[in-house]
């Protein structure tokens, strides 16, 4: 089994600010240590460790983790503007990068319509890297059309582009418009983060329903987005109701053959 989205950080160190110490649970440092504890009990036999900071040091810091047998690859971060092609290819002759993520989330709806980003998309596609994407519903018009225009780059939307009640049935309409392109992919992770307290009892599975009729058992990726998610949950309560909603015949492919192939797994 995989668990293809996980963090690691130390308070104050490898350009870490954040969590903010108003996240009090997840305000402390979160190491391998801690990860091994909590995913060996789970049963995984592999993580992705992904950036959470928009700094180069962090990057370096995680793929100086990756030698832990528990680690099968690492989504880093760079700067995707000026000379981003070089940089790019100089971070991906360590086999351990898998990918990259610039943290789209908090940037202008077209932010990815920039022309400028175009020559790290195409060096990230020349290097089989893929691109995770952490946007949010106000962003997927524009993800899809980065898709349109790099039809050959891998793209895994992370957490669903964060769903919130208020834009259910318009971030519906765009997952299942954008989903209907074969390079994009999505990660059922990190929803309950983004439900507000006391949100309807089925809202998560309206969600996952929706991501399920999009992208179907071969495109979607099981991820923890442990320790974020013990804001709200465990991570075997999170394992446990995706496997109730996933139907079991597809458990094999959502929960690690996915991620193996799209993130390659096994290969170097």
């Amino acid at each position: 089994m995989i668990d293809a989205h996980v963090h690691l950080w130390c308070l104050g160190q490898n350009g870490c600010a954040w969590p903010t110490p108003d996240l009090t649970p997840i305000y402390r440092d979160f190491v391998l240590d801690d990860l091994n504890e909590v995913v060996s009990a789970a049963g995984i036999d592999g993580v992705i460790l992904v950036q959470s900071q928009e700094d180069a040091a962090d990057t370096r810091w995680l793929l100086s983790n990756a030698d832990d047998p528990i680690i099968a690859g690492v989504i880093g971060w760079t700067d995707f503007t000026a000379g981003a092609s070089t940089t790019i290819g100089q971070l991906a002759s360590d086999s351990r990068l898998r990918g990259l993520r610039p943290m789209v989330q908090d940037r202008e709806p077209d932010w990815l319509d920039a022309v400028e980003l175009d020559e790290a998309f195409a060096a990230m596609t020349a290097l089989d890297l893929v691109f995770d994407a952490l946007v949010r519903p106000r962003h997927l018009p524009s993800l899809f059309r980065l898709a349109v225009r790099h039809p050959d780059l891998s793209i895994v939307i992370d957490h669903a582009a964060k769903p919130v009640p208020e834009e259910l049935d318009s971030w519906a309409e765009q997952i299942e418009l954008i989903a209907r392109l074969p390079n994009v992919c999505c990660k059922l992770s990190g929803l309950l983060t983004e439900l507000p307290p006391g949100a309807a009892a089925d809202a998560l599975s309206w969600i996952v329903d929706r991501l399920w009729n999009a992208f179907g058992g071969e495109r979607l990726i099981w991820g923890s987005d442990w320790p974020v998610l013990t804001l709200v949950g465990t991570y075997d309560g999170w394992l446990d109701q995706c496997r109730r909603l996933v139907p079991p015949a597809h458990h094999q492919a959502v929960f690690d053959a996915n991620a193996r192939r799209i993130y390659r797994i096994g290969s170097s």
